[in-house]
Formats: C-alpha cells, sequence, structure tokens
C-alpha cells in the first residue's frame, strides 16, 4: 500500500541489501532506519495502547522478563491494522524472500507472541531463542519483524536490541529502538537475542514495538538440533546473569525430549512384537 510504503522502495531495498543480509553476523538479519512512511507510523503510534491495563494483553514477569504484549488483533486500531495486514499481504511476503533468500514464506493472521510490545522502566527481555514452532498451525517459525515506535528516545535510557553469539560469549550488535526502525532477522534455536538490562527511560515512557513472525512448513536441515525440534522460547545466560535461574528451562527441555524419545523408541519396539490391543493400553499409558 502506497500510503504506507512505496512498491519501488521496497524493490530497492532488498535488492541493495540482500547480501548484507544474508552474510551478516551472528545470524542473517539487518537494520532499517526510517523504513515506512513517518506520518502513518506517526498515526499507528497514537493507537497504540497501555497495555499493562487494557484487557487482550498479556503481562510477562519473571527472572527472565518484564514486558506486556497484546493478544490477536483485538488491540490494533485502524492503522495499526491496516498496517499488519500490509505486513502479513503477498507484497511484503515477496519482499522478504528477495531480501532474506528464505522461500514460501506464509504469514501468522492469527499473531501468536506478536503484535504490540512494551517494555517499561525497570523492564528487560533477557537473552533467548524464540519458539521454533507455531503452537497452533506446528509450522517453522523463521523470520522476525520488528518495528520501533520510540520518539525522541534517549540513549542513555538504554533499550537497545542485542544480537549475541552462538556460544553467548559477547554480544556482536546493538540495535536502537528508534522511531520507524525496522530490525529483521532469522529465527532458528540458536538466534539469540533480547533487551538484558533494566529500562532506564522516565516512568512516563516506555519502549514500543511491532512484532511480526513469518513461517514455513518445514526447514533446513542444517538448522535442526538434535533434542530442539520443539521448543517453546530458550532463555540463555550472560556472563554475569544467574545462569541456574536463567537456562532452567533450557536444561529441563533437553531432558524432557531425551525422555520422551526414549518413550517412543520403546513404543515402537513393543509394537513389533506385542497384539495391538496391548499396545493401545500403553500407548494411553505413555502419552496421557
Amino acid at each position: 500500500m502506497e500510503q504506507i510504503i512505496s512498491k519501488n522502495k521496497l524493490l530497492k531495498i532488498a535488492q541493495n541489501n540482500k547480501i548484507k543480509y544474508q552474510s551478516n553476523t551472528p545470524f542473517p538479519n539487518i537494520y532499517f532506519e526510517n523504513f515506512f512512511k513517518s506520518g502513518y507510523i506517526k498515526n499507528v503510534l497514537n493507537e497504540f495502547p497501555n497495555l499493562s491495563t487494557v484487557k487482550n494483553s498479556k503481562k510477562f514477569n519473571d527472572s527472565n522478563q518484564n514486558k506486556n504484549a497484546s493478544i490477536g488483533e483485538s488491540l490494533l486500531g485502524k492503522y495499526s491494522k491496516e498496517l499488519v495486514h500490509y505486513l502479513n499481504s503477498e507484497p511484503f511476503l515477496i519482499f522478504l524472500s528477495d531480501l532474506t533468500g528464505i522461500q514460501n514464506l506464509l504469514p501468522d493472521p492469527s499473531l501468536a507472541g506478536g503484535g504490540f510490545h512494551e517494555i517499561k522502566a525497570g523492564g528487560f527481555l533477557k537473552i533467548h531463542a524464540d519458539f521454533n514452532l507455531h503452537p497452533k498451525f506446528k509450522l517453522d517459525r523463521r523470520l522476525n519483524l520488528l518495528l520501533y515506535l520510540n520518539e525522541n528516545w534517549e540513549d542513555e535510557w538504554g533499550g537497545s536490541f542485542e544480537l549475541w553469539d552462538e556460544k553467548m560469549n559477547y554480544c556482536v550488535k546493538k540495535i536502537p529502538p528508534l522511531f520507524n526502525s525496522v530490525a529483521i532477522f532469522s529465527t532458528t534455536s540458536t538466534s539469540y537475542h533480547g533487551h538484558p538490562e533494566p529500562l532506564k527511560c522516565p516512568k512516563d515512557r516506555s519502549r514500543k514495538s511491532i512484532a511480526l513472525y513469518y513461517y514455513t512448513n518445514g526447514r533446513p536441515k542444517e538448522e535442526i538440533i538434535k533434542d530442539l525440534e520443539k521448543h517453546t522460547t530458550i532463555f540463555r545466560a550472560r556472563e554475569n546473569d544467574d545462569k541456574k535461574i536463567t537456562e532452567k528451562y533450557f536444561s529441563k527441555k533437553i531432558r524432557k525430549q531425551k525422555k520422551r524419545r526414549t518413550k517412543e523408541r520403546l513404543v515402537y519396539f513393543i509394537k513389533l512384537i506385542i497384539p495391538p490391543v496391548i499396545v493401545k493400553v500403553l500407548n494411553k499409558l505413555f502419552y496421557k
């Protein structure tokens, strides 16, 4: 839609940046300032609700995160909904495929985990890899797009989006959450990112963004890690983080995956040697 961004600009951006995106470290990523028409994004910002006080929003508050997020489309206003629908449309999917090299991308009209995101003073989101399968459609999550909506943002407030190396040794890149800037990156089980330091903005300000996620039916074999074929968010500890707390889920998930794989192999073996009636009983015991 031309009032959001011109088709020619999209084509030029993809053509001029696809090599940069696909070769960037620590994993394929890119950052653009003043991406959309600023007047339109200003209208989107004006519709942004206070996510800590409205219904159809969710608060995440634990040792790894302190943030708020919308649920579905219910909180989107006229301009926000139009923008999200455009970002999920065929022309924009073609742009993303041309830029990233990931073909046959699918949008998520349900906005599972996406939509409005807000972090207030003191809030944070520790370094993590995102859930890798859509919770309902079971498609593989391949791409994230983050649009930041923060006017006149001060550096001392923090809130930069950090990209970390696969071994969690150091931060490779920091991206400021400036108004009308866009971060796009490929998502795998080791694409570690986040906003780990507590936000230092004034109490009347917050770090606002819109998140869109894109999927494919399957992913390259080289991106699949044994025992992590399916997972929710995996938090990882930095050098000064409490590893026991931060990575509690990480180790627990691997143990759970291994246990389930052992059960599956046992059931398969039993099916070969015993009658089907007994197999049904065992299935109920193992998978209830």
